[in-house]
């Protein structure tokens, strides 16, 4: 068994290489940007790439690297059916539609005259969101007609940049007031207005396209549901003070045994099976009761569930103790290998 690793520091890999050390597992650290990547990883058995929708090197290399050696039969995490959609929330809209997913009401439009006339019989607030971005960044409360025909108008005009330097600011500010930042984060903030990071630069703008969705009111917190293979964790994310968001808010608290709606589980399960993921994030809120999705991804914090009591199995049983979901990643494609040769 040969495994190799593309290393981007605070990110899976760094559990990744600590698991090939604890089983004596052979593996490599490999620079998936060299040219002949490809020729280098003909001999291992597994490739893995926690690819950051941050880096704009990420971005336009992963993706082909990592389908390129699935087509040739090497298991790579992430492969094509986990990763074709990550950080494309207009992707998302038609995966979880297709599978009948709950997903929250959502709106794409492609051409200006049908959004203006859309705009002008929907009702409001409506979220607003460009198909990139996480922790809940450029994601904006739409309250009315007129804000709306502005986005519209600058979506079919000079576009979004990736980087929203005032709200970028805004959110370390806002950090700051309730102690989850530190002065100095405020003012990285404040330059950030005026000194754009590499990503943004090298990013072309999002034009062409306007995303809307549903806007629920009066929700305190979401639900993030983690599937990886077949277990499954979680943990509520409140949202921030004064604020609708929750994702990158930093106030959650870890779902137990007893503290989870089983038919949320029993969504997460069913959307992982026919997406067909290997490891499947889901966000969730409530409608009248009724959960309904936001959105999906691959990835998380690499952090996140560290604190969880346990973990369910997909007949939803319930086991207890902490765990490591980047083992898992590892140990679930050694198993498949194994199948394989079996």
């Amino acid at each position: 068994m040969k495994i190799a690793i593309h290393h981007n520091p605070n990110s899976f890999s760094e559990r990744w290489i600590k698991y090939c050390e604890e089983k004596n597992i052979d593996y490599k650290i490999v620079n998936a940007f060299d040219n002949d990547i490809i020729e280098q990883l003909k001999d291992y058995d597994i490739f893995m790439w926690h690819h950051h929708h941050g880096k704009f090197e990420d971005v336009i290399l992963a993706k082909k690297i990592l389908f390129s050696l699935e087509h040739a039969g090497v298991k790579v995490f992430p492969d094509f059916k986990t990763a074709w959609h990550f950080d494309d929330k207009v992707a998302q809209k038609y995966l979880l539609e297709a599978i009948n997913a709950p997903l929250v009401p959502s709106y794409v439009f492609y051409d200006k005259e049908t959004a203006l006339n859309w705009a002008k019989n929907t009702s409001y607030p409506k979220v607003f969101k460009l198909k990139g971005g996480a922790g809940a960044s450029n994601v904006k409360l739409v309250r009315g007609y007129s804000q709306a025909v502005n986005l519209i108008n600058k979506a079919f005009g000079r576009g979004f940049s990736q980087f929203d330097r005032l709200g970028y600011f805004k959110e370390r500010y806002s950090k700051f007031k309730s102690g989850k930042d530190s002065f100095l984060g405020v003012i990285k903030g404040l330059a950030r207005i005026f000194i754009i990071p590499e990503f943004a630069k090298k990013q072309p703008k999002d034009v062409g396209y306007i995303y809307f969705q549903e806007f629920i009111p009066g929700l305190d917190s979401d639900i993030r549901i983690q599937v990886i293979g077949n277990r499954i964790c979680g943990l509520k994310r409140f949202v921030r003070e004064n604020d609708f968001r929750a994702s990158g808010s930093g106030n959650f608290i870890e779902f137990n045994e007893k503290n989870i709606d089983k038919e949320i589980l029993n969504i997460a399960i069913k959307a992982k099976r026919k997406i067909n993921s290997q490891c499947l994030t889901i966000d969730f809120i409530y409608k009248n009761n009724k959960p309904m999705v936001v959105e999906v991804s691959y990835g998380f914090p690499t952090k996140f569930y560290d604190n969880c009591e346990g973990y369910w199995d997909e007949k939803l049983v319930w086991h207890k103790g902490n765990f490591n979901p980047q083992y898992w990643m590892i140990e679930n494609l050694i198993k498949e290998i194994e199948n394989d040769q079996y």
